[in-house]
């Protein structure tokens, strides 16, 4: 943990920063990835975050566990809480979990099993667009994260594909839960690639999932809304924001965002944030103002918080907050197809905020960053507003 940041913006200020967990150089964890942070009522911190020796490969991969009890200035010895796990007689990996802090006091880990029959196979197939059999299985934890249940495979249906994560489950306010995930298709098919955001609701703590709806599909099939990263805030909303990636152009968008009043169900129109880059999770800070954490690769990669005042339709750059700076130069390069894409997502050293408010109005965002691609650690900052008399509140 490190003393109050002096880096501030108009409006926010980083109150604190640290390290989770350092990848070391060599080890088979050097590469620390894909954090999901999850705060409890019992204000403990929790981060899951998946460890590998290399980024881009399958081998070695799995999902770690650790917690703090002090605000970030101590994290426990990482543990593996879902060793790999066969599935219908096949090996698999876990790729990657995140947390959810239920209102009875249970913990809900939503994770992604990947097929390892083959660990020479990379996860996305260039040839067909395809990625390897992903499914979704949950675990429950009574005692904060320390033990978990056997892990269970969640029914997908309609969407028998590979089904990657993109968060946690959503506590929605009727009591009803929402799993969020894209789909893809399997790894040797060669039809066209029809990608969409979509949930799936269960209203029996997680038992049975047999509501669905899609979120963000494109009828043309021309621009991806990758990536989502659905909150719940105050009042029951869902603000929802995409990561836009035009295929046929090969290039990313801006950050376009959606929004629910009806927990799930239907969804407003599509908006241009204005905001380019890679998004975070939004949370909702103590003035009523909504802050979003962001990658943004224009040049070297940074990660950033914006504030928006206007329920999250703009985002002004007058009110924004830089959170770390990569050293070195930009990590995108020029792109002509999908397989371009996927191959400079690879080379990532920096990226995937995940964030949480926190019981004062801040917020705990987390991400990975690193020397180079396969040497990353996670790191933490709390955000907070400079002051409520400065910032005015949000009528």
């Amino acid at each position: 943990m490190s003393a109050p940041d002096q880096r501030a913006s108009r409006w926010l200020f980083i109150a604190d920063s640290g390290v989770v967990f350092a990848g070391a150089p060599g080890g088979d964890c050097q590469s620390a990835t894909f954090p999901q942070v999850c705060v409890t009522r019992e204000e403990r911190w929790l981060c899951a975050f998946r460890a590998a020796p290399q980024k881009a490969s399958n081998a070695g991969q799995r999902v770690l566990l650790t917690h703090s009890d002090d605000c970030g200035a101590s994290w426990g010895e990482p543990i593996e809480p879902f060793p790999p796990t066969p599935i219908d007689g096949r090996p698999g990996r876990i790729r990657i979990a995140a947390l959810t802090a239920l209102d009875n006091g249970q913990l809900l880990a939503v994770v992604n099993w990947v097929d390892d029959s083959n660990p020479s196979l990379p996860y996305f197939n260039e040839e067909t667009e395809g990625l390897l059999d992903t499914r979704i299985l949950l675990s429950f934890s009574a005692d904060c994260g320390m033990t978990w249940s056997p892990l269970r495979v969640i029914d997908t249906t309609p969407f028998n594909v590979p089904t990657p994560l993109t968060g946690p489950v959503l506590k929605l306010s009727a009591g009803d839960l929402a799993c969020q995930f894209e789909i893809n298709k399997p790894y040797d098919n060669p039809a066209p690639w029809r990608h969409a955001s979509v949930m799936l609701f269960s209203k029996d703590g997680g038992r049975t999932w047999p509501e669905y709806a899609v979120v963000a599909q494109d009828p043309s099939n021309r621009v991806f809304y990758w990536d989502q990263r659905p909150s719940v805030l105050p009042g029951g909303r869902i603000l929802d924001v995409f990561w836009t990636f035009d295929r046929v152009d090969a290039r990313y968008l801006n950050i376009h965002a959606r929004e629910s009043l009806d927990s799930g169900r239907h969804w407003s129109e599509l908006w241009d944030t204005g905001v380019p880059g890679q998004p975070g999770p939004p949370f909702q800070l103590g003035d009523g103002a909504i802050a979003m954490p962001y990658v943004d690769r224009k040049g070297a990669p940074m990660i950033k918080v914006r504030r928006s005042r206007d329920a999250g339709r703009t985002w002004p750059s007058d009110q924004e907050l830089v959170v770390h700076t990569a050293s070195g130069g930009s990590q995108t390069r020029s792109k002509s197809s999908m397989q371009d894409a996927w191959a400079e997502m690879y080379k990532f050293s920096v990226g995937l905020p995940s964030a949480a408010a926190l019981p004062d109005g801040g917020g705990l965002i987390l991400y990975y960053a690193g020397p180079e691609t396969d040497v990353t650690s996670i790191r933490w900052a709390v955000v907070r507003l400079l002051s409520s008399e400065i910032t005015g509140q949000i009528e």
